[in-house]
């Protein structure tokens, strides 16, 4: 009750939890002070000089708000939300933006509603966006569509509308489109590149913030429109390096951290927004600053109470050794302890409703026949950048360095298929398979043969997943919930994935690029510059499928 709290920051009353001598980061003024932080009822009460039955020492450790991711889709963790709250928490995050797109696109509402489920059993705050593109675009062939006149139904249980990808749609001024921006939610962007009067254009349809972005010049454009920029550091792209020097004094409030896309094996091994509080502090981003952005912006952008160390902020609070946290001891989520010593303190569970979004893929079995395709003379071929969901255009002769990629559809056992042909990928032999490729999540497949291929998508089953096939053997990791994620914990999750990827580097792929990663990106026709559907190579700038 709010009389409790008001008699614990006068002192008249017990707080639940003091915590005594920290160093006390304030995010309003940047500095630092030595003091107590007292909480009751989940809030932070009082900071200051306090004493009680419930004190807990820091002397000589830093007291930070708990950490926001400004954007994440937890399936592309491989984790449940109920894991994934497990593998994070001790990383110093308490709070996330979840945009469940991607099961969206598989398994529609059902799918947000296993997400939302399983989150409700954890105490990480996930607040969820409402997906706006699902399928991406209007082209797409995925298992689900939410209209507008559906975003409009159930906006209200959302927190806001996530990343509005469908750009041209906006641009175009489609009545589909903009009726997904619903009056009163906050709307996130995607907008890789956009610029001049087509960025005026979408920030004037009330998009307000932006992860895509790649270049400096990019960021001061678009916060120069109004936008906040989440500088992202996921497992594929990797931004905050690129972006660092356009963080100054004057655009540092208008930008926060994400991670978008982060496998379980770089949450466990580098960690999540403390990663990102560490990456800028080496890129030259003042420290200070890279811990607002870390919380208070964030916060404050989606009219959360917490990202500070206030009276009446949410008692989310990180115990660490420096305000660029090296080392997290305790994590707090409503004042009460969630993480200590980089473990989570809380049981897993969350595997309410998982029975309505398994078995997902829709395919009969297929032969090496099933990939037969004429390669023309010369043609357009993909060429992948390293660290970067970006791809470049390349003219090719036949006979050339190139990989056999194929897309299918499997939700509705349409028996789509499109072709095309990637360059630095560096495969030697055998092929690669997954159920995941953005967003529409059709099975994607690479190989050297075609019977490779056709190993490699039959062994994917009706759960899906990753399969890796070559020299006769077969490496397989089942993402049962919607070809996406599974039920098991990080820790085996990564391990699994380790032999996968040493498999995958054993059939040549390039060192410096992800198989799985790069490959789950190519079918995603709203990044520049190519990329393959179940329809064919697509021109992402141009939006239009490629004829030789």
């Amino acid at each position: 009750m709010l009389k409790d709290i008001i008699k614990a920051a006068l002192g008249e009353s017990e707080a639940d939890l003091i915590l005594k001598n920290g160093f006390v980061f304030d995010v309003f003024t940047g500095e630092t002070t030595r003091a107590d932080v007292a909480v009751k009822d989940g809030v932070i009460c009082g900071v200051g000089e306090y004493s009680g039955a419930n004190e807990h020492d820091v002397t000589g450790k830093f007291v930070l708000p708990g950490f926001i991711d400004a954007h994440v889709h937890i399936e592309s963790s491989m984790l449940t939300p109920a894991e994934y709250a497990r593998a994070v928490m001790p990383h110093g995050v308490t709070t996330v933006i979840a945009d469940p797109h991607e099961i969206a696109n598989v398994c529609g509402e059902k799918g947000i509603d296993f997400m939302k489920k399983s989150a409700a059993h954890t105490p990480l705050g996930v607040h969820f966006m409402l997906p706006s593109c699902v399928p991406c675009a209007p082209f797409e062939h995925s298992g689900a569509a939410l209209s507008a006149e559906d975003t409009r139904r159930m906006a209200p249980d959302f927190l806001g509308i996530a990343e509005m990808m469908n750009y041209p749609g906006i641009l175009a001024c489609d009545e589909e489109t903009l009726g997904k921006l619903v009056p009163g939610k906050p709307a996130d962007g995607h907008a890789p590149l956009l610029s001049g009067a087509p960025l005026n254009a979408y920030a004037a349809a009330g998009i307000t913030t932006d992860h895509e972005c790649s270049l400096p010049s990019e960021l001061r454009e678009k916060v120069s429109k109004g936008m906040s920029i989440m500088l992202r550091e996921g497992t594929l792209s990797k931004d905050i390096e690129k972006l660092a020097p356009a963080v100054n004094k004057r655009t540092a409030r208008r930008c926060m951290f994400c991670t978008d896309d982060r496998f379980a094996g770089e949450i466990l091994r580098e960690g999540s927004i403390d990663h990102c509080i560490r990456r800028a502090a080496e890129c030259g981003v003042d420290m200070r600053d890279a811990v607002i952005m870390a919380t208070l912006n964030a916060a404050e952008h989606y009219g959360l109470r917490t990202g500070a160390i206030a009276p009446s902020y949410s008692a989310d609070i990180v115990v660490c050794d420096a305000p660029v946290p090296g080392k997290i001891y305790e994590v707090y989520k409503d004042g009460i302890l969630a993480a200590k010593d980089g473990e989570a303190v809380f049981a897993s569970g969350g595997g309410d409703g998982a029975e309505e979004v398994t078995n997902t893929v829709h395919l009969e079995p297929v032969t090496a026949e099933f990939f037969g395709h004429a390669q023309p003379d010369e043609f357009t071929a993909i060429e992948l950048v390293p660290r970067s969901i970006i791809t470049k255009k390349a003219r090719v002769r036949r006979g050339g360095a190139v990989s056999k990629v194929c897309v299918i559809e499997r939700h509705k056992r349409t028996g789509r298929r499109g072709f095309a042909y990637v360059t630095n990928f560096g495969l030697r032999s055998g092929a690669i398979a997954l159920s995941i490729g953005h967003d529409s999540h059709n099975v994607i497949v690479i190989g050297a043969d075609d019977e490779s291929m056709a190993q490699a998508v039959n062994a994917l089953g009706t759960r899906g997943g990753i399969a890796v096939c070559g020299d006769g053997k077969a490496e397989y990791l089942p993402l049962e919930i919607a070809g996406l994620m599974t039920r098991a914990d990080a820790e085996t999750v990564v391990s699994a994935h380790d032999r996968l990827m040493s498999a995958a580097r054993s059939l040549g792929v390039n060192k410096d690029i992800d198989p799985f990663l790069s490959l789950a990106f190519l079918p995603l026709p709203v990044i520049p510059e190519i990329r393959v559907t179940d329809g064919g190579a697509f021109d992402a700038e141009q939006f239009e499928f490629i004829n030789g």
